[in-house]
């Protein structure tokens, strides 16, 4: 039986108790409510539940219960791996919830589910104040604060998920409740770092920075000849940096755009990224020898108002390519773990595939393993292998090419895979345990106390102890 026929039904009745839309395949939102970010997910989903409120929320969780209906939650739409969709089953869509708020007082932010990152830059910037969230302005705050959240302040003011002080929760009963380190503490570690296992935030209060309103955007970029050496440079160079400085090294292309001369347009190199979390003539004397590590093709480092650095690499992330992007946690970046990066770098089948090394430690490393859900700190760096395209004809050449990429960057690592770039979370509960390691207990105790019969499972999927 198709979709079209069977969702008729469900689709009705659960308009009948839903303040906002519901979208079923014939409407005419739904070719476009069904898609995420990431081209390479095509799924058709019985009937899209476009949330006003909490109460639709509970309701929708409610309504896919009864009809045994696969459930997933889609946030921001800024969905990687895809589990924001789910073929025949029931999507619950916060993209109507996007509301921003600041508690002058408390000094946080109250956020709903299906804001972006955008969203609270435009209502925090202003004021000189931030707080730890996506790189890209387009990517949605709650899977980012569900599974980490490495940010442009990183090292200064740590993670996202070390910025929550609580959360307004959607339980698998449809309960709602809210959690904190006072109400429901178990529920509150949990979600600093288990992902969207344990119910559907609605809101998220985040503690805030001062930070801009001007920063200082550290961007460089070197011939891809001298990667071995720029990036064996730049390991050393911020292995005792403060904390106002977080950077990356990475092997990209240059853009392909009329602001660049020609000859450079495409170009592949290596280059150094970051910024200083503080006054911006200290950032730029702080990243001065960055800039210096060989001689640059460009560099478009300086001054910058936080507001465009934050929207700056929108136009690179566009909605629509193609994308398996996998992230592990390296042991060290040590000579031979740059001379695989380089190698494999040099080996990208798409000019659009960005391989990026995150330098974190500071703030990040000072909380503890078993603080938040997250667990391990100690690494201090991370690889990433965001590996973009846009012919389908393609894709198991990019997919095969990530995965060899990522086998040979093992033997640098204890296997703690970052899962806000997990690939399609083929490598399934041996990725979780790895990851999660001594906390991987706890949170399945905390599973199967929020939801038994896991009823979120299309994520970092945690059984609940006993299943």
């Amino acid at each position: 039986m198709s979709i079209r026929t069977t969702a008729i039904e469900p689709a009705a009745v659960l308009a009948e108790h839903l303040t906002g839309d519901v979208i079923a395949p014939g409407h005419p939102d739904y070719e476009t409510a069904r898609r995420v970010w990431n081209g390479m997910i095509d799924r058709q989903p019985a009937v899209i539940a476009r949330c006003a409120n909490p109460e639709d929320v509970a309701t929708a969780v409610r309504f896919a219960y009864e009809r045994d209906l696969p459930l997933a939650v889609r946030g921001g739409g800024h969905n990687v791996a895809g589990t924001a969709v789910v073929d025949e089953g029931l999507v619950i869509d916060l993209s109507a919830m996007r509301d921003v708020r600041i508690d002058a007082a408390g000094r946080t932010v109250h956020v709903q589910g299906g804001a972006t990152w955008a969203h609270v830059d435009r209502v925090t910037a202003p004021l000189g104040l931030a707080t730890p969230g996506g790189v890209v302005s387009e990517t949605g705050v709650a899977g980012l604060a569900l599974s980490g959240g490495v940010s442009h302040q990183r090292r200064r003011d740590g993670m996202t998920v070390d910025n929550l002080v609580s959360a307004e929760v959607v339980l698998a009963d449809g309960r709602q409740v809210r959690a904190s380190a006072a109400e429901h503490p178990d529920l509150y570690w949990a979600l600093r770092g288990g992902g969207g296992n344990f119910g559907v935030v609605t809101s998220f209060e985040l503690r805030l920075h001062e930070l801009g309103p001007e920063v200082f955007a550290l961007n460089v970029a070197y011939p891809i000849e001298d990667a071995a050496r720029v990036l064996t440079d730049w390991r050393d160079a911020v292995a005792d940096a403060p904390d106002e400085l977080s950077t990356a090294g990475l092997v990209w292309s240059l853009p392909v755009v009329d602001e660049l001369p020609e000859e450079l347009r495409g170009l592949p190199h290596v280059g150094v990224v970051g910024m200083w979390a503080g006054d911006p003539a200290e950032g730029e004397r702080a990243t001065r020898g960055l800039r210096e590590l060989a001689t640059p093709l460009l560099d478009m480092s300086g001054s910058v108002e936080y507001l465009d650095f934050q929207r700056s690499l929108d136009p690179f992330f566009p909605a629509g390519p193609r994308r398996y992007w996998k992230a592990l946690y390296l042991d060290g970046f040590s000579d031979a773990a740059i001379d695989t990066t380089v190698d494999w770098s040099n080996r990208r089948p798409s000019n659009d595939t960005l391989i990026i090394v995150r330098h974190c430690g500071g703030a990040i490393s000072r909380v503890g393993a078993e603080e938040t859900a997250f667990g391990d700190r100690s690494s201090e760096w991370m690889l990433s292998i965001d590996s973009t395209w846009h012919d389908p004809a393609d894709d198991e050449t990019n997919v095969a090419y990530t995965r060899a990429f990522w086998d040979a960057a093992v033997p640098f690592s204890d296997g703690k895979t970052y899962f806000n770039f997990p690939g399609l979370l083929e490598d399934g509960d041996a990725a979780v345990r790895d990851s999660y390691g001594a906390n991987h207990s706890r949170l399945a105790r905390i599973k199967a106390a929020y939801d038994p019969d896991n009823r979120f499972r299309l994520n970092q999927n945690i059984q609940p102890s006993g299943a």
